[in-house]
């Protein structure tokens, strides 16, 4: 897929564009959609829940969500599960098109949110400490995706690619074989990326 290929970049928090949801019952900050116009194959965000509510559908949407910040949320999907997402960092896998209710378990809570077209994408998320040096390839169909959720970070011998704070991101875009080193403390979301049947 050719809109994996978007040159590497550094997200900054600051950045994100916060809008309402589909729905009108909350707010997000999206960090990234690809392709950036039309409809999109993949979709970062953070969802800002400040009170019970009904999720958007994205039908032929696959996501997952991931506890940031906040005492727990509940959700109640429309064919009878339940499942909790406990801190810290406790996370759920569920199709575009369930019907899911999310409930405060004690206050705010701020998600983060990958979604992709189902057929069209894979992904795969992951929840890593960093400690030192972590290694990233690109490579012609994979491209990453990473959200650092605590800690420092920088990627060595990348000038163009500034350092990482709590709370930003960055895409490092398919293309040619490449190593990226990001090295500093504390812990991430990397999520790999590939079209459909080619990961």
């Amino acid at each position: 897929m050719d809109a994996l290929t978007l040159p590497a970049r550094v997200i900054p928090a600051y950045d994100y564009r916060r809008e309402r949801w589909r729905n009108g019952l909350g707010w997000t900050r999206e960090i990234l959609r690809i392709p950036g116009q039309g409809d999109w194959a993949l979709r970062l965000s953070i969802a800002e829940i400040e009170q019970d509510a009904d999720f958007s559908a994205f039908p032929g949407i696959e996501r997952e969500l991931v506890l940031l910040r906040g005492e727990g949320l509940r959700l109640r999907f429309g064919d009878g599960r339940c499942h909790t997402l406990n801190p810290p960092h406790d996370r759920l896998r569920f199709a575009g098109e369930d019907v899911v209710r999310g409930e405060l378990i004690d206050g705010t809570t701020h998600d983060f949110n990958l979604m992709w077209r189902r057929g069209v994408l894979d992904a795969e998320l992951l929840h890593r400490p960093l400690v030192g040096s972590m290694f990233f390839f690109s490579e012609p169909q994979t491209a990453w995706a990473i959200h650092l959720l605590s800690g420092q970070a920088e990627f060595d011998g990348e000038p163009g690619l500034p350092p990482l704070q709590v709370g930003d991101s960055a895409w490092l875009g398919a293309g040619p074989r490449r190593r990226y080193a990001l090295r500093g403390g504390g812990e991430l979301l990397a999520v790999r990326v590939s079209p459909r049947g080619e990961g």
